[in-house]
């Protein structure tokens, strides 16, 4: 098969695209014919070297890119079972810049009809990380507040969608770029702050006269971990996706304190095999139906042919997108 291999090196590495030998499924694997795989931050640091390998299927002999795929099921190994071949299925793998890779059969989810491969390949990492962090994590409520930072990428638009899915209001999120926040309108954000023009924890506490947010979903970190504490709303929670923006802030003891702060980190780099099981599955039981009937829709920015994998994460560095980046195969 022809799959995109990673290369690492200290000024950020390369990738090949070449063939490699077919994925054979181990006990409990399925085969999946990848049709579409989505582009993630993380895969800019695999080809640094810096991010470790998910321990979610795929061949390891190869360091093949990518983390989620769609596609067909085209192999079964022994044990599995809810699972024929020719079904459609998308899920977080390893190894999804390929024509085939593998998983565990209960990390995938079945794609709704209405989708495209384009949009179920936006669907594994984005929303599977925001409903963790904003329902699983915050338990976010209906007619809570939440505050977004880096809103416009593929991740913060699925936390738009699913914050509103869920009845929260008002949903604010920031952006460097004025014109995409506008864009997000669309998408659900009622608020838009660009945190270059204005300070965004001024621009929270007017939006909610001064009682501050409920949940902030933070994929940016250090250089907004101050702010952030500062617009928070009592009992309000914090959940740290990414950090981009630095992996250091300084804590003022004092205001967790009063006002019963919740700092909540998450990652899918330390979970078992049986916590990523369970994530799938509140996954799939809380958004598919959203997915399925439209209240949730994937955003694809672009698509490009898996050949041009390199190229891909060029432009995604470059943040000139809205949404997603796929690779079509």
């Amino acid at each position: 098969m022809k799959a995109v291999v990673i290369h690492t090196s200290a000024d950020g590495g390369t990738l090949e695209y070449r063939d490699v030998p077919d994925p054979i499924p181990q006990p409990g694997e399925v085969v999946i014919r990848v049709k579409a795989t989505g582009l993630n931050r993380a895969d800019l640091a695999q080809r640094r070297g810096t991010y470790p390998r998910p321990a979610t299927g795929g061949d390891s002999a190869f360091n093949i890119a990518g983390l989620e795929a769609a596609g067909e099921v085209a192999g079964i190994g022994a044990g599995v079972t809810g699972f024929a071949v020719g079904d459609r299925v998308m899920a977080m793998c390893a190894g999804g810049y390929a024509e085939y890779t593998t998983v565990d059969h209960r990390l995938a989810m079945r794609v709704p009809p209405q989708l495209s491969w384009e949009e179920a390949a936006a669907v594994p990492v984005a929303y599977m990380t925001e409903h963790d962090a904003l329902i699983t994590n915050a338990a976010l409520r209906a007619g809570e507040s939440v505050l977004i930072h880096a809103a416009s990428s593929g991740v913060g638009i699925a936390a738009i969608q699913i914050a509103k899915l869920w009845g929260a209001t008002p949903v604010m999120g920031t952006s460097g770029v004025t014109e995409k926040l506008t864009a997000l309108a669309a998408q659900g954000l009622d608020h838009g702050i660009n945190y270059r023009t204005e300070n965004f924890a001024d621009a929270v506490l007017a939006a909610t006269h001064g009682a501050g947010v409920d949940v902030v979903i933070d994929h940016v970190g250090g250089s907004h971990f101050h702010d952030n504490l500062r617009c928070m709303a009592l009992r309000g929670r914090l959940v740290s996706v990414g950090r981009l923006g630095g992996g250091m802030g300084e804590l003022d003891l004092d205001v967790m304190a009063l006002r019963r702060l919740r700092l909540i980190g998450v990652t899918f780099r330390t979970r078992s095999l049986d916590e990523r099981i369970t994530l799938t599955q509140r996954c799939a039981a809380d958004l598919l139906a959203a997915l399925a009937d439209g209240r949730l829709q994937p955003l694809v920015h672009r698509a490009f042919p898996l050949q041009d994998a390199l190229a891909a994460q060029v432009y995604m560095a470059s943040n000139a997108h809205i949404g997603k980046i796929v690779l079509t195969v």
